[in-house]
């Protein structure tokens, strides 16, 4: 009878393993996407997510089972990106409760922890669907409960669970049939199986760990127009509290008058501070009254601008507080431009391939001095990543769920900055609802959906996230797609051209959309996007 007990110097090995072994097979996970389009891929938005639970695990001086538990839930939340991240995310917030009065890890722990990891996954998520990394979470938790009552040995019964586990992930073509017309099991399925099997294969002596090699990642690029002189207090000052002999609102209330951008997140006995203030002395000298410092960082944010005008930290605009901040997710300098002309107060660089974390879209939140603010996603891979923002922040926000630019257009054009914030919400939201939207770019993967065989370099044309166009011809395919959106209420057809589409080449299609759509009317305006050759809007 093998009797071992994982402890928590084991635990943060497995961690690290985990991550290393997702970040080694990312690739194979982001080839299990089923839509051909250029994204943020499931195995690299999960990796990334992982390495941010890593860096927090890392960066706390404990060995603790809890600890290393509540760091994980902590890091992967504010790291998360994508909807895959945002579930592994939650898998660890569950996974954390599960473990919240555990010294050691045996298998009835190990299967209570897997139990509350799906419940806490499935609650996070609107609407669950089977076949997907939910699927694999929730039979992995069944078949470690129902073994632990059976099981002798820890090396067996994890094994045993891992093999379930494959066999789960084997049929979600069974419940899919996007996965099963594609040929492919879920992604998010795999990526959690590679994590696991990454770790027990650690445990069992198969194999050492090392945190070299690990990837990270850039905050999306902030956009403001900012004058240095503007800044009213220079110094971005960040730090990390550690056993902490106080709560955050209360060590929140002490350093509010010495800056602005204030952010001050509480975790147990962690407290995570941001603060823009003139003297990061007195910051910290009232912080360490409390614990001891780790991650400190000081940046000069006048010195910084004066470099360049756009920083990898954020640099703040001071203005007085305002009933509303808009914030929006957007790629493109002349979509930049478009939002910023509806008045955007906040542009976060980022979309398909750059899903921000929700610490990045937290911070953006944090610097918009303003009593309500509305997130404006424009990406359906950003919108649950904006509704944890929701959750953790203390600001009042309202989300509107844009799928894409289009969608963002129309809804800021329905603002008002005189309504509340659940009117605004509602009428920003119908906006949006009531235009169609389309977008053309290349197929990255051979792939067969919705009955279409798609190869990879194929010409795709999406309407409403449904591919609905495959060609060889740019401009052929583009007014196929646009075709079939148009009917007889619609007279007005909006193109946003990108980096890789002329302007005589988008003029030479506008021209073709006004002579054999008779009714309908072409704006042209220049996105500047990446990946997307066009996106559309038809009203």
């Amino acid at each position: 009878m093998n009797t071992i007990y994982i402890d928590g110097a084991m635990l943060k090995k497995l961690f690290i393993a985990g991550a290393k072994a997702l970040e080694n097979l990312k690739e194979h996970v982001n080839a299990l996407n089923v839509f051909p389009v250029p994204d943020g891929d499931t195995g690299t938005n999960m990796s990334l997510t992982l390495n941010s639970a890593l860096k927090e695990i890392l960066s706390i001086d404990s060995d603790k089972i809890s600890d290393i538990a509540k760091a994980a839930s902590k890091g992967s939340l504010m790291g998360a990106r994508g909807n895959s991240g945002v579930i592994l995310s939650q898998l660890f917030r569950g996974f954390a409760k599960g473990l919240k009065e555990t010294d050691k890890l045996g298998k009835k722990e190990v299967a209570y922890a897997f139990k509350m990891a799906a419940e806490t996954a499935y609650k996070a998520v609107m609407k669950p669907i089977e076949g997907t990394i939910l699927t694999v979470a929730r039979e992995l938790a069944e078949k470690a409960t129902e073994l632990s009552e059976s099981e002798t040995d820890m090396y067996t019964y994890l094994d045993k669970i891992l093999k379930h586990g494959d066999e789960v992930l084997d049929k979600t073509p069974q419940m899919l049939e996007v996965l099963k017309q594609a040929g492919v099991v879920d992604a998010g399925g795999k990526g959690l199986m590679v994590v696991l099997k990454g770790a027990y294969n650690v445990l069992i002596g198969k194999e050492d760990v090392d945190i070299e090699g690990l990837e990270t990642v850039k905050a999306p690029k902030q956009v403001q127009n900012i004058v240095s002189e503007d800044i009213e207090f220079g110094y971005c000052t960040e730090f990390i509290i550690n056993d902490a002999k106080g709560n955050a609102e209360n060590f929140k209330k002490q350093i509010m008058e010495h800056g602005d951008s204030l952010l001050v997140i509480g975790d147990g006995d962690i407290i995570k501070t941001h603060i823009h203030t003139n003297d990061p002395g007195i910051v910290l000298q009232k912080a360490l009254e409390l614990g001891q410092l780790v991650d400190i960082k000081i940046e000069n944010m006048r010195l910084q601008h004066k470099n360049t005008l756009f920083e990898e930290e954020q640099i703040q605009e001071t203005k007085p507080s305002q009933k509303y901040g808009l914030v929006a997710v957007v790629r493109g300098k002349g979509i930049e431009d478009v939002f910023k002309d509806l008045n955007v107060d906040y542009i976060i660089e980022g979309g398909q391939t750059m899903n921000p974390s929700t610490e990045d879209i937290l911070k953006a939140v944090d610097s918009v001095n303003a009593e309500n603010i509305i997130i404006l996603p424009n990406n359906s891979n950003i919108i649950l990543t904006a509704q944890q923002v929701q959750k953790i922040s203390e600001k009042n926000i309202g989300i509107i769920p844009t799928k894409n630019i289009p969608q963002g257009v129309s809804a800021l054009i329905a603002f008002d900055a005189d309504a509340d914030l659940d009117a605004n919400v509602d009428d920003m939201t119908d906006a949006f609802s009531e235009i169609k939207s389309g977008e053309v770019t290349t197929a990255v993967r051979n792939t067969v959906i919705n009955d279409l065989e798609i190869a990879e370099g194929d010409i795709i044309g999406i309407h409403d996230g449904r591919i609905v166009e495959v060609g060889e011809n740019l401009e052929d395919t583009c007014f196929d797609m646009i075709n079939k959106m148009v009917d007889e209420d619609n007279d007005i057809v909006t193109l946003f051209y990108g980096e890789e589409v002329t302007k005589e080449e988008a003029q030479n299609l506008a021209s073709r959309i006004e002579e054999e759509l008779e009714d309908c009317d072409v704006e042209l305006v220049y996105g500047g996007q990446p990946l997307y050759y066009y996106l559309v809007s038809v009203e």
